[in-house]
């Protein structure tokens, strides 16, 4: 894509300023594009590491699975997800600040001693899947933004600047 200008000074004035105003832009979307890698590779570790533990966890839980069956289904439910939006190398991105569980009521004496324990692993539990899946939606949403900045960074670099310094050098050689 060419770009369009007229051969007398007002049009290399413009030129001038555009070349100007990209070349000082270069280096802060450069950067942009190094933090949003590295966040994104943060993002991806802390994703799999926490599968990884829910894995793990689920392994340690393994020899109560036939326990479970004497778990009342819906006996502990996810009443919220508290999420708040943080800006991350200028992107704004889910974290995940608490979750709410609610317990319904059970009766401590006719339920075996376990019980207690289990609501606590089924939290521990969930809550291990919940943070995983925000943090691949975090790495998503940088990783979206990290492809349009490194397009933006090409696009200045490859094309724009080189253009904008031959159209300058056509006029001054015209003029």
């Amino acid at each position: 894509m060419p770009i369009k200008f007229q051969y007398n000074k007002t049009a290399l004035n413009n030129l001038q300023k555009q070349l100007k105003m990209r070349q000082k832009a270069l280096p802060t979307l450069q950067n942009k594009e190094s933090a949003l890698r590295l966040e994104v590779r943060k993002a991806k570790d802390k994703s799999e590491r926490l599968l990884k533990d829910l894995e793990e966890a689920q392994r340690k839980y393994d020899y109560l699975a036939p326990l479970w069956n004497e778990f009342e289904p819906g006996l502990v439910s996810i009443k919220d997800i508290d999420l708040v939006t943080v800006k991350v190398a200028g992107v704004k991105c889910p974290e995940l600040k608490s979750i709410q569980y609610e317990i319904s009521p059970f009766n401590t004496f006719i339920k075996p001693a376990w019980y207690i324990d289990g609501v606590a692993i089924l939290k521990d539990l969930s809550r291990l899947g919940i943070e995983s899946e925000v943090y691949e939606e975090k790495r998503r949403i940088l990783d979206f933004q990290r492809k349009k900045t490194t397009q933006k960074v090409n696009l200045y670099e490859k094309v724009q600047i080189p253009g904008y310094q031959e159209a300058i050098r056509k006029i001054k050689r015209y003029m």
